[in-house]
């Protein structure tokens, strides 16, 4: 019996650390990024029709969208149809345990940790930064009366392979399923995986062609701002003398959720939704609980 004690004893002292170690939490998007080739009329999509102040670092313009959240645009290198979400970014509670904890699992490092962020690459090669949570605001800047909402709620991309991403997202980082569904009853087009730690979710976007078009990588690498009521959301746009018929063109998704889409000059989609489903959703129940306006994380 001692012999027993002791092997197990040498065992458990000799065990890898890491595989002690536990995950930190994940409690939200921090801030989306995305390409433009269009300085100007981006600044004024982002400004004037959504309603945010900008602040500027370097060659990269930051958008407060509430303390803790915010969307980055930067400069596109080349005008080659491409990606235009140029990363995503999630809030953890412990920046520097995140990365021990990646950097244990055999995920490299893309940007090591610095100034409360570091960031990977997913298996697809989709950019993915980790920031420290901070007691305070966590991006400089006022959020000013005009802007549209005041949350971003998901963000999503083309994926090829979901089991390979799952890995990634679902395995070793916790993502949990929230939803899924299809243009059809028969097909999954969607997938959405909210954060271990909260109610944002990151959305797979399936099915898409090859080779696409500018409009597809568009339509599908988007980022979603939440509303209470799409109503509001129509009235602010109108307020911001947003034009064309997109600006009060609304519809309830597949998933029972009013949403209303616009496209930015480099026909990146911003999706504006409503935090709660408005009929029954396709396909597969919700099974996590939705996002609100104000959210502790």
């Amino acid at each position: 019996m001692k012999r027993v004690l002791e092997v197990a004893l040498f065992l458990t002292l000799a065990w890898p650390a890491w595989t002690q170690q536990q995950r930190p939490a994940i409690t939200g998007i921090a801030f989306v990024r995305v390409f433009t080739g269009h300085d100007a009329a981006s600044a004024d999509f982002y400004s004037k029709t959504l309603g945010f102040s900008s602040s500027k670092a370097g060659q990269l313009a930051r958008y407060p969208v509430n303390d803790s959240q915010w969307i980055e645009v930067t400069p596109l290198r080349s005008l080659e149809p491409g990606p235009r979400l140029a990363a995503v970014g999630f809030t953890t509670r412990d920046a520097k345990g995140m990365q021990r904890y990646l950097e244990a699992h055999g995920v490299h490092l893309f940007e090591s940790l610095h100034k409360g962020r570091f960031s990977v690459r997913d298996p697809e090669g989709n950019l993915i930064y980790f920031v420290q949570q901070t007691q305070g605001p966590a991006v400089a800047g006022e959020v000013p009366a005009t802007a549209t909402s005041r949350r971003i709620i998901h963000a999503g991309f083309i994926v090829k392979d979901v089991d390979l991403e799952n890995e990634f997202y679902r395995d070793l980082l916790g993502f949990r399923p929230y939803w899924h569904g299809g243009r059809t009853e028969e097909k999954t087009d969607w997938m959405s995986f909210q954060v271990p730690d909260g109610s944002d979710w990151l959305e797979y976007m399936l099915n898409i062609p090859s080779l696409p078009t500018q409009r597809q990588y568009g339509v599908q690498d988007h980022f979603s701002l939440g509303v209470e009521h799409m109503s509001d959301a129509v009235a602010a746009l109108a307020r911001n003398h947003c034009e064309g018929a997109d600006c009060a063109k609304t519809q309830l998704g597949r998933d029972g959720k009013v949403q209303l889409n616009l496209y930015d000059p480099d026909l990146t989609r911003v999706e504006f939704m409503e935090f709660q489903p408005a009929g029954k959703p396709c396909c597969s129940e919700f099974t996590a609980k939705h996002p609100t306006e104000h959210e502790d994380r």
